[in-house]
């Protein structure tokens, strides 16, 4: 992780914009509610899920490289961490990316490092939700 915790409410201020790699369809998942709060707190969200549905009404794409550029800037990740590698590929793959947030509990040291070195901020081990309630 390359951003330290005084930063962290400046990167919720500057990206208005959350794109959600893996956000669910099960309400009772992180990767679900997470999302809702956010959103309802003032962030554009859309995500990516590989099975259509419309819970919670956002817009959801059946892969990254669907969601428009301007819109994944920031990208909140939920996968696990075995799959942080190939996804941190994907992501510098498709280029665009300026954020990588990896929920609380998702950590991969190694791929975290191979996105620092190609310029993106990371954020590891963290909660979107435990994080903005400590800044606003």
């Amino acid at each position: 992780m390359n951003v330290t915790d005084s930063e962290i409410k400046s990167l919720l201020q500057n990206y208005q914009k959350i794109a959600v790699y893996g956000l669910s369809n099960d309400p009772s998942k992180p990767s679900h509610y997470v999302p809702v709060y956010i959103r309802d707190k003032g962030w554009k969200v859309v995500g990516t899920y590989p099975k259509e549905h419309n819970v919670g009404g956002f817009a959801i794409y059946k892969s990254l490289k669907e969601i428009p550029k301007e819109d994944r800037k920031f990208i909140d990740v939920f996968r696990s961490s075995d799959k942080i590698p190939e996804v941190i590929d994907e992501i510098l793959d498709l280029g665009g990316t300026e954020v990588i947030w990896l929920q609380l509990g998702i950590s991969h040291p190694e791929a975290e490092k191979k996105a620092e070195e190609a310029g993106l901020r990371v954020v590891s081990n963290r909660c979107l939700i435990i994080e903005h309630k400590n800044y606003f």
